[in-house]
């Protein structure tokens, strides 16, 4: 690990002013005057570049491996299997790729020091490039349930959770928090906050990632979230343009169609995007779904010049740099080929083409592309521009490396920490409370078996959900036990949970989107059945309490994060009051036009 930070190239003359510099701490716009002569430098830098660099500058791809020059060799294998390199720092040799995604299953995000030095050798490796022009680091850090650096980073709730909360000042602190951390490390671009509106409790892919279902409440929370990441200097990231809230198909293994009407379209999903850019947001995601209303020739958005360049950049009036979804997902490449999907993404008006499945064969595509006359060389040096315009905003064309001390200052800091939990404590949602069975105590209610669900562990888990709230009761006195009975408990599984709840005084239940043939449903009926008293807590969607029967109690904590699930644990033991507040209908299981819980609806205790 680099203990200073490596001297910049005498190359480094892609200088930004120290007004532009402070503007990207501060927030402050610069000077129409400083603007200018920016750009004037910007494009003097773009005349320097050669085809092949400009077409790299497009590109912000994934690569495997903890280290830019040496990783592990299955990381390496990866690497020459599917983008034919071996390390993040040949890609960026080959390619001249204009920005990296980090993700945890590629093995990049396993500590923050080795987070730090790792974007160090990526920025070392494209400063020593013919044009050195800093890479744009990115991630999915959106917390609650996608996360990509987890502890001893700091986590904080998830955007549902926050909008159970409700607050603005939660939001953009917590989003302050989460940049401040995530730019320590190198990272300075986050896709997030999500600006979708979950109008639809079936959506597979947006549910607890969307702030709720108002869409003036998430157009709040979504501009709160903009301002803390970026005057942390993270580039923040909304998405998915024009919204992706009301679908039952997750785009990435398939086609979604949004039916609604121009109408609807700018009543229910447009409000985040334009309080968003209002916000100054930095970048925007693509969605890949299809608008018919929008666009008709039912083209995905990612690839549609009427949605893309029609409305966002003429309607919205919306000039920062346009980034897709990731081009390895279904959505978009069930319509065109892989060859053919970025050049088509760019002609709609994208400025960065994010994660193709086949670098090569994208980054030749649109290679060819330009030389054939498609694209011109003039359409590619906007979108260029405006990236160059954000780099130099991040401060990066200024200075591209972080230290190990910054690291040591920032994450996981005992300030950080405490308002996470402070913070989610205020989103945690009391939904029933029969006959004010909660809050329990230890004296009352000393034994407790906690059973349920146990998902894949998003980083900002430490183990099973079980475990988690099982522990967490146990620091405060009570008795308790952990039994993973997983998302669809066998009756095995069931038998022995039911055992395990003789002689106790209460069981708490995990439960995760619970669906009307789930056995989760039969697991709480023979919980319920034993006579010992049933408490369920909703660890992801909300919506689990209108297919459960029985319970005395029941909450929401919206994600199964370490700092969520601790919360709700505070609130079941009255070390915290219930303050979240539904943000989105709960519907009758048997009658979806009947509403249950509307939204706003939070029990507290007397």
């Amino acid at each position: 690990m680099h203990h200073r930070a490596p001297a910049p190239s005498r190359r480094t003359l892609l200088t930004v002013t120290a007004a532009a510099a402070a503007a990207a701490v501060t927030g402050v716009t610069a000077p129409v005057a400083h603007a200018d002569a920016d750009d004037r430098r910007l494009r003097r830098i773009i005349d320097r570049m050669s085809l092949e660099e400009k077409v790299g500058q497009l590109f912000v791809m994934r690569v495997y491996g903890h280290s830019a020059t040496a990783p592990d060799q299955a990381d390496i294998d990866s690497n020459l299997a599917e983008i034919g390199v071996r390390t993040a720092a040949e890609l960026v040799e080959r390619y001249h790729v204009g920005g990296v995604i980090y993700f945890a299953w590629a093995h990049n995000t396993r500590d923050p020091h080795q987070i730090a030095e790792l974007s160090n050798g990526i920025q070392q490796a494209a400063l020593a490039q013919p044009t050195p022009i800093p890479v744009l680091i990115s991630t999915d850090q959106e917390h609650g349930i996608v996360c990509r650096v987890g502890e001893p980073a700091t986590l904080v709730p998830g955007a549902m959770a926050l909008g159970a909360g409700g607050s603005h000042a939660d939001a953009r602190k917590a989003a302050q928090i989460a940049g401040a951390e995530l730019a320590a490390v190198g990272i300075r671009q986050n896709y997030a906050p999500v600006a979708d509106v979950n109008v639809n409790p079936a959506n597979p892919v947006i549910g607890v990632r969307s702030f709720g279902s108002d869409p003036q409440a998430v157009a709040g929370l979504v501009a709160a979230q903009v301002k803390g990441y970026q005057r942390a200097g993270v580039a923040a990231t909304s998405k998915h343009f024009p919204g992706h809230g009301d679908t039952a198909v997750d785009s990435h293994y398939g086609l979604p169609t949004i039916t609604h009407t121009r109408e609807q379209w700018a009543e229910l999903d447009a409000p985040p995007f334009r309080s968003a850019i209002a916000a100054g947001i930095d970048s925007i995601m693509t969605a890949h779904i299809v608008v018919p209303a929008l666009d008709p020739s039912e083209d995905p958005a990612t690839l549609s010049r009427p949605i893309l360049t029609g409305i966002l950049r003429e309607r919205l009036g919306y000039d920062g740099v346009v980034v897709t979804d990731s081009l390895a997902m279904e959505g978009v490449r069930t319509k065109y080929g892989d060859e053919r999907v970025p050049v088509l993404a760019l002609k709609a008006g994208v400025d960065q083409l994010l994660n193709p499945p086949r670098l090569d064969v994208a980054w030749n595509a649109v290679l060819k592309a330009v030389r054939d006359g498609e694209l011109t060389e003039a359409r590619l040096d906007e979108s260029i521009l405006r990236i160059l315009r954000l780099k130099s905003r991040l401060g990066l064309l200024r200075r591209a490396y972080v230290t190990r001390a910054g690291v040591d200052r920032v994450v996981g800091t005992a300030a950080h920490l405490a308002a996470a939990d402070r913070i989610a404590e205020a989103t945690t949602t009391l939904l029933l409370n029969e006959d004010d069975f909660l809050p329990l105590s230890p004296a009352a209610h000393p034994s407790v078996l906690v059973v349920g669900a146990d998902p894949a562990s998003p980083s900002g888990t430490t183990g099973p959900p079980t475990t988690t709230l099982a522990t967490a009761l146990t620091e405060l006195g009570f008795t308790a036990t952990a039994l993973s009975t997983g998302i669809t408990p066998s009756a095995a599984k069931i038998d022995e949970a039911v055992a395990a709840a003789a002689g106790k005084d209460v069981v708490l239940v995990g439960t995760y989107n619970v669906s009307a043939t789930s056995p989760q449903r039969t697991l709480v009926a023979r919980l319920v059945a034993t006579g010992v008293p049933v408490v369920t807590v909703a660890i992801r969607n909300p919506y689990d309490v209108a297919r459960i029967a029985g319970q005395r109690a029941s909450l929401a904590s919206y994600s199964w994060t370490d700092v969520e699930l601790r919360a709700a644990v505070r609130v079941l033991a009255g070390r915290a009051r219930p303050l979240g507040r539904l943000p989105v209908p709960v519907q009758d299981a048997a009658d979806p036009t009947k509403v249950l819980y509307p939204v706003g609806h939070g029990l507290s205790y007397r």
